[in-house]
């Protein structure tokens, strides 16, 4: 039977490898003081995702802008012989996209023609299909949708994408302060934008999976972000009493306490969405998967960068200019027992004196401080 004690003993005495290092919070990575650098990376992949978009647009799926697709299995065929055949049967400028290792998408827009002419055109696709592929004429699936229903599709997606961003921010305005709400905010939208420029960019079908997955992500990086909110808001109860570190060096110090967390809760989430894209999709050919599994995997990809890397580094930004934080700075600065730190430096000291949790001073120490808490130990 074992016994549990809790103890707030440093543990800075200690020498851990890296990874050791990585999971007692002990790492010293410069977040906030490299800001422009990955400030200036995503602004790049931004820019030039909405250039995408500006010259190439959406390559939308036909439940957004309606008409008719066609699939057949055609293991022995390519997109060269599948979209002459589909010429030769009528079609105008078909799209043709093979799914998975061995699917084939045929899609164009039918709707400005009369009934009758839809129906011939559809029944000499699938002919030509099924002779290609070398399959009978009902293994070729069908479907249809019109432009106003594709149209309404398109609507709901942008009123539920503003309805939870909404949510959110009232949520963390509540929860912790507008400005972390505000640097949430902008992370989400990194997000949005870095998997709208990359489907754009590299001409990925945009799906009704497509948007489920784009709001998965969002809560997956809003998830990553207040974690790490929720120790910058404990962390912060000591600052400005203790003078010791400013709040950007603070908030640098609270993502190198949680970047295990981060990487971990990530890389959970990323493995099992590339396990769908490369086994499900393509070696077991369940193309269904794709266009939800290709969205997530952007996402996610995009969601702990921005997590890591854009809201509490922009939270620090905006903090830092705060009268009571410019003070704090200060005072930092002309305090004659210590040398001046960077966020790296505080980083270093940090870890040198803290474990992976730290909290608010109890009662019996130092008022206003913030103490190193230990992992707890186990008595057998």
């Amino acid at each position: 039977m074992s016994n549990e004690t809790d103890t707030f003993a440093p543990v800075g005495d200690k020498t851990y490898g890296r990874f050791g290092r990585l999971y007692h919070g002990l790492t010293t990575v410069d977040f906030v003081g490299r800001r422009k650098i990955w400030f200036t990376v995503s602004i790049v992949i931004i820019v030039l995702g909405i250039g995408s978009l500006a010259v190439r647009g959406f390559n939308l799926g036909i439940q957004f802008k309606g008409g008719s697709s066609w699939e057949v299995l055609a293991p022995h065929t390519t997109i060269a012989k599948m979209t002459t055949a589909v010429d030769k049967a009528g079609l105008t400028n078909p799209g043709v996209e093979k799914l998975g290792s061995e699917t084939y998408q045929v899609t164009a827009d039918l709707n400005t023609l009369s009934a009758a002419k839809q129906l011939t055109i559809t029944n000499d696709v699938v002919n030509a299909m099924a002779k290609v592929a070398g399959k009978n004429v009902t293994q070729v699936s069908t479907s249809s949708v019109g432009p106003t229903w594709g149209g309404q599709i398109t609507n709901k997606a942008l009123e539920a994408l503003i309805v939870f961003f909404i949510a959110v921010v009232a949520y963390i305005s509540i929860r912790f302060e507008p400005k972390m709400a505000v640097a949430a905010f902008v992370a989400m939208v990194h997000d949005l934008l870095v998997t709208v420029g990359v489907y754009s960019i590299f001409g990925f079908q945009i799906t009704p999976d497509t948007v489920i997955a784009i709001l998965t992500i969002l809560g997956y990086s809003l998830y990553d972000t207040v974690v790490v909110f929720d120790r910058v808001r404990d962390n912060t109860q000591g600052v400005l009493k203790g003078g010791d570190i400013t709040y950007s060096e603070m908030v640098n110090l609270s993502m190198n306490q949680t970047l295990a967390r981060s990487i971990n809760t990530s890389l959970v989430a990323i493995l099992p969405v590339l396990a769908v894209l490369l086994i499900g999709a393509d070696l077991l050919g369940a193309t269904t998967l794709q266009n939800y599994g290709l969205a997530l995997f952007v996402g996610l990809m995009s969601g702990a960068y921005s997590s890591i890397f854009i809201a509490s580094p922009l939270l620090a930004w905006m903090k830092e200019r705060e009268p009571r934080y410019r003070e704090l700075a200060a005072r930092v600065l002309v305090r004659m027992d210590r040398r001046v730190l960077t966020a790296s430096s505080a980083a270093v000291q940090g870890a040198q004196t803290s474990a992976t949790n730290l909290r608010p001073a109890r009662s019996g120490g130092a008022s206003g401080t913030i103490q190193a808490r230990a992992r707890k130990q186990k008595r057998r």
